[in-house]
């Protein structure tokens, strides 16, 4: 899940009036900038799966257990019950019976803007692995926080229905509710002593984890290795460091990777505070026991992420939980990547018809390939046959 969020804009002046923060999703934190009158932004054009790009080169053996995984939640929708329930009896080894079920239950429908734009963009995104201890020392000095108790957190929806799925997040001060501290103010202010769930030993990997949204930390003292998820975040709205550095002339645009900013940051520690407090967003984990080593972080829609089959979607735009296809290319490169995927998280970041975050999986490897990854991306919707037509929720 990523943890990002994002203030509203143009939705009841009494809202505003109330609380002069950002509010922010409830699960899934979607980050969209919610406006409940604006029109649906895509089209969505009939295709055969002959019109998909690399369809017939696809693996599509290594889909299906992500597919499997959204019809978990896909099937409580009217629109999927039946396709689920087909998929049960699919033999989830056979390429050739998965492709042949996919190309009877489905059928593609290509997304493209309003403005009749059929391109957007993907980035990428990972679970990182960091090393922790359970107590402070002086080589593990950066906490990873727990939610605090004294966060408050508003369901909008109990009394504004069509803000259904967004909540306000501060602090009681008397009577009123307030802003929670933002990351410079929690930083500087203690107020979370007591909360630590670790103390990691890099502050760059633990500000980027909370970019990632979950991880995993390697125990110092016992060697286990525990996952840490996103659990809650302080209600600020999320902003990148990557372009407050590129509008300040210190970083190129072309520079401006993870990998870019992790080394500025290293040659510039004078300007490590300021430049990390420029994102006043800050996320709270809960500690999860990893069971089983092979499976990823658990997205927006509440099932495992697979990697390099599972994205980030806007579900303004995209239901969340259906599969997709997507053509692209490998980061930094012309090399196509077209595959099947499925929308199974959201992030704050990732907004607009035509953006994709890509789901590269664990470790140092799909971390440098996440961090350098920003290509173009063509999409098209799975939808099942004859549905689209008749549910609003394509």
């Amino acid at each position: 899940m990523r943890p990002y969020s994002f203030c509203l804009s143009g939705l009841l002046v009494s809202v505003s009036l109330v609380f002069s923060a950002c509010t922010t999703p409830a699960e899934p934190p979607t980050g969209r900038t919610v406006d409940t009158s604006e029109p649906v932004a895509r089209t969505l054009y009939r295709k055969s799966f002959a019109d998909l790009p690399g369809w017939d080169k696809d693996r599509i053996v290594e889909v299906w257990p992500a597919f499997v995984h959204s019809c978990q939640v896909l099937k409580k929708r009217d629109e999927w019950r039946q396709t689920c329930l087909m998929a049960e009896k699919v033999n989830i080894d056979d390429d050739g019976q998965i492709r042949t079920f996919l190309e009877t239950a489905l059928e593609p429908w290509q997304v493209v803007s309003n403005g009749g734009n059929d391109t957007g963009m993907t980035t990428g995104y990972y679970e990182p692995l960091l090393f922790g201890s359970r107590k402070k020392t002086a080589q593990y000095q950066i906490p990873l926080y727990g939610v605090p108790d004294d966060l408050v957190i508003v369901d909008l929806a109990a009394s504004y229905p069509a803000l259904k799925g967004l909540r306000l997040r501060g602090r009681l001060d008397g009577r009123r509710l307030v802003p929670y501290p933002s990351r410079g103010e929690i930083r500087k202010g203690g107020r979370l002593a007591g909360k630590e769930i670790v103390w990691v030993n890099d502050p760059v990997d633990a500000f980027f984890l909370q970019v990632q949204g979950s991880g995993r930390v390697r125990i110092a003292e016992t060697g286990e290795t525990i996952r840490v998820a996103y659990a809650e975040q302080n209600g600020h709205p999320y902003r990148s460091i990557g372009r407050y550095l590129v509008d300040r002339g210190a970083l190129k645009l072309e520079e401006a990777s993870a990998q870019g900013i992790k080394k500025w940051l290293s040659e510039n520690p004078g300007r490590f505070d300021e430049v990390l407090d420029a994102n006043p967003s800050y996320v709270f984990f809960r500690e999860e026991k990893l069971e089983n080593p092979e499976t990823g972080p658990k997205g927006a829609l509440g099932v495992p992420l697979t990697g390099g089959r599972s994205v980030a979607v806007d579900p303004q735009h995209i239901p969340l939980g259906i599969p997709l296809f997507i053509d692209t290319t490998e980061p930094n490169s012309d090399i196509p990547l077209q595959r099947a995927v499925m929308a199974q998280d959201t992030g704050g970041a990732i907004k607009g018809v035509l953006r994709l975050d890509y789901f590269w999986g664990f470790g140092r490897e799909a971390g440098e390939r996440a961090g350098k990854m920003k290509q173009p991306v063509r999409i098209w919707l799975l939808l099942p046959k004859n549905e689209k037509e008749k549910s609003p929720a394509f």
